[in-house]
């Protein structure tokens, strides 16, 4: 009963097979044509960008182009490789191991199938591939094992990557030869050398600090002992001064300024003093602005005493 099983489900895995990758040749067909065209219009595109000195966006928009070209090249052999397979499945029906001639048509069909969104057969396949050959066979080939035998082309075609400047600069140069423009290169030749900023590092030069002139250069203070008059104090004691609810707290010579006392007023001093009013001023508005505030919630917090 076994044996009748394993026959007709090798028979089913192969009509599977044969109907998948007859539709994934046909779509593989239908995408070519779709992206010839698409391709043709981005090219154009990129010339008139070239043509009326819109270079920046041509160098955006030519990565997009390197990614289409990438796609329909391993499409190309992907189409080449279901043709190859196709032909061959009751070469696959009858051997249980995957035979050596069709091992890396098997192995890159594993491989594009999940990074071909765009040909659901090919997944439908892979998993047919899976029934017949086991899990770690897939898994072989999905992950670049080095007992795989992917195609190299297909793996750097279907790889995601930005694309370096050589290739994005041979691209342009391309598209201006094939639509006869003028187009001088220099330019994006230097962007492209160009080499990126490391951001997380810093700057790779250190910027040199500017030297202080000798002349400009302060003489060490030395402090004063004395003089002729005698000796020097530059340190005073505070003397605190109260005025109302605020305390200013002003050195004796400042003191002295205030009350009149002392040498004549200089006009720095006139500064201070008024600074010196007009802070005591508005120490005093404050204080009596608290008092008022403070009255008018022992009056509210009393009326709804007497009210309860």
């Amino acid at each position: 009963m076994s044996l009748l099983n394993q026959i007709f489900n090798r028979g089913l895995i192969g009509a599977k097979c044969k109907t998948c990758l007859t539709l994934a040749i046909s779509r593989i067909k239908l995408l070519q044509n779709k992206r010839d065209t698409q391709l043709k219009l981005m090219r154009k595109e990129i010339a008139q960008f070239l043509q009326s000195g819109q270079e920046p966006i041509a160098r955006i928009r030519v990565e997009h182009i390197i990614r289409e070209q990438n796609i329909w090249a391993a499409y190309e052999i992907l189409e080449m490789f279901c043709e190859f397979v196709l032909a061959r499945v009751p070469i696959i029906e009858s051997q249980r191991e995957c035979p050596l001639e069709l091992k890396e048509a098997v192995a890159s069909i594993i491989f594009a199938a999940p990074r071909c969104s765009d040909l659901p057969d090919l997944l439908t396949v892979r998993n047919l591939f899976a029934t017949k050959y086991g899990k770690e066979f897939i898994l072989a080939a999905s992950e670049l094992r080095p007992d795989t035998s992917v195609n190299r082309t297909i793996i750097e075609k279907l790889s995601v990557y930005t694309p370096s400047g050589e290739v994005k600069l041979n691209v342009l140069k391309e598209i201006a030869r094939e639509y006869n423009i003028l187009w001088d290169s220099s330019k994006t030749e230097a962007e492209f050398k160009k080499l990126p900023e490391d951001l997380l590092n810093g700057p790779k030069q250190i910027s040199t600090v500017t030297q202080i002139p000798e002349s400009r250069k302060e003489s060490p203070v030395k402090p004063i002992t004395s003089s002729p008059r005698g000796p020097v104090h530059p340190v005073h004691s505070v003397q605190p001064v109260k005025t109302g609810a605020t305390t200013v707290s002003l050195s004796p010579t400042k003191s002295k300024e205030l009350s009149g006392e002392g040498r004549p007023v200089s006009a720095n001093s006139v500064d201070v003093l008024e600074k010196a009013r007009a802070a005591i001023a508005a120490a005093d508005c404050a204080s009596a602005a608290a008092r008022a505030a403070a009255q008018l919630v022992n009056l509210s917090y009393n009326e709804k005493e007497i009210v309860n």
